[in-house]
């Protein structure tokens, strides 16, 4: 048997074919702009296929899905180029399938990778597979994350670390306190993690970033959305004003001399290249919608939700939930967190209706504090910097090691005998 003409760059040796199992979105990488044909035996595949090419993370890619099988795809590209990846489906015996794939080389363009779908898991079709030029096999029945994260493993570059997580924080409506959050949750993932963080503050007209750290850069983020073609690793570290030493601010303008129209696309390359170079990338959003702000929100890989408890902001909360489980079929819903809960003398809706009208369990309700938050945000400030004991400051350790993917912390009650306990401890050890 000789080689396909199709792209070869497997190991010599491959184990097997994938294990099937839940695959987690953080090992999920985006696919990068390729084109994608498959041709598919059952219906099953192709509806498989069809929601894959919906979901966010492949929304770069061109895909197209055929009835039919190998016969089917080496047909069709007697007279057409081939594209990047082809996926097809076969349910043929091991003879067959040889002699089908065969057919198939022959009108392949060098380059182009092809995915097997098959339904025998036989691990020495699977390494005969790989060794003449299969870039992989796949044993039906596949859900749609494993056709993505063979899609993303296939174009990632082996050389690369794997991307950092976008976290995008959005108010239910303006004043919610969505920008302090995020602040917060950045500076607390920097501090306890000691994890590299940028702080992208996307409002380039109101935008509060810079003062919340007390930077005043003389470029920022503006300098990079409106020069898109030279943005790369380079021209972005030269905008970013270092807050500390795993901390970095993209910093908004916040002037009003000119006015922010974008096209969809155009906070897109701004994030994908800071999201390569850092674990985490804060999207800090604006309360206004639009078409950029849209696809911002829906291309996140965490979306952490900030309300007051009060009634306009759970109409505006309902929307954006509604909106995300619509657009995000596949992805787990927005973290919910409750701000300015206990505001005196202020009629409010409790933290638990609140969540149950959404459907969310609140990941953490912050109270009201005026004297504590005021006085952080005049000193450009964190709060865990304004007063380190604070309960409010534990609220926002939560959040980051949630939408880090380090777990959420559960609060341990401590016992009227600890400090005893303590003491026991302390003699023993001297």
């Amino acid at each position: 048997m000789s080689n396909l003409a199709y792209d070869n760059t497997a190991a010599p040796e491959p184990a097997g074919p994938p294990a099937p199992g839940p695959i987690a979105h953080a090992d999920i990488r985006p696919v990068p702009r390729i084109s994608i044909q498959a041709f598919c035996e059952s219906q099953d595949l192709a509806a498989t296929l069809e929601a894959a090419a919906a979901d966010r993370r492949m929304s770069r890619a061109h895909v197209k899905v055929h009835t039919g099988g190998l016969a089917a795809a080496a047909e069709f590209y007697q007279g057409a180029a081939t594209p990047n990846l082809i996926i097809v489906e076969s349910k043929l015996p091991r003879d067959r399938l040889d002699a089908e794939l065969d057919r198939l080389s022959e009108v392949c363009d060098a380059g182009t990778k092809v995915v097997v779908i098959g339904h025998v898991n036989d691990v020495a079709l699977y390494r005969d597979l790989v060794r003449r030029g299969i870039s992989e096999y796949l044993v039906a029945p596949v859900d749609l994350l494993r056709i993505i994260k063979t899609v993303g493993d296939l174009y990632a570059e082996r050389s690369t670390a794997p991307l950092g997580r976008t976290i995008a924080f959005i108010g239910g409506k303006g004043g919610a306190g969505s920008s302090t959050v995020a602040h917060n949750v950045a500076w607390s993932i920097a501090r306890k993690f000691e994890s590299d963080v940028v702080v992208a503050d996307l409002d380039l007209a109101f935008g509060t970033a810079g003062l919340d750290f007390n930077q005043d850069p003389a470029q920022g983020i503006a300098e990079a959305v409106h020069s898109p073609e030279r943005v790369d690793d380079t021209f972005l570290d030269r905008l970013l004003a270092r807050c500390s030493d795993h901390l970095s601010l993209l910093a908004a303008p916040a002037t009003l001399d000119r006015t922010y129209d974008f096209d969809e696309a155009a906070f897109a390359q701004v994030i994908d290249v800071a999201q390569a170079g850092v674990p985490a990338v804060v999207l800090d959003l604006p309360h206004s919608w639009t078409g950029w702000m849209k696809r911002t929100l829906l291309a996140a890989d965490e979306i952490v939700l900030t309300v007051e408890p009060d009634l306009a902001n759970l109409r505006n909360a309902k929307n954006l939930v509604d909106l995300l489980k619509q657009g995000r079929k596949n992805d787990a819903p927005p973290r919910l967190v409750i701000n300015k809960s206990g505001l005196a003398r202020r009629p409010e809706i409790k933290p638990d209706d609140f969540a149950s009208a959404l459907g969310l369990t609140p990941l953490a309700v912050i109270p009201f504090d005026a004297q504590l938050f005021g006085t952080a945000a005049n000193n450009g400030q964190m709060i865990a910097e304004a007063d380190q004991k604070s309960p409010v400051a534990e609220s926002f350790d939560l959040i980051a090691r949630a939408v880090t993917g380090r777990g959420e912390v559960k609060r341990q009650k401590k016992s009227a005998l600890a400090p005893l306990f303590a003491r026991i401890r302390g003699t023993k050890s001297a």
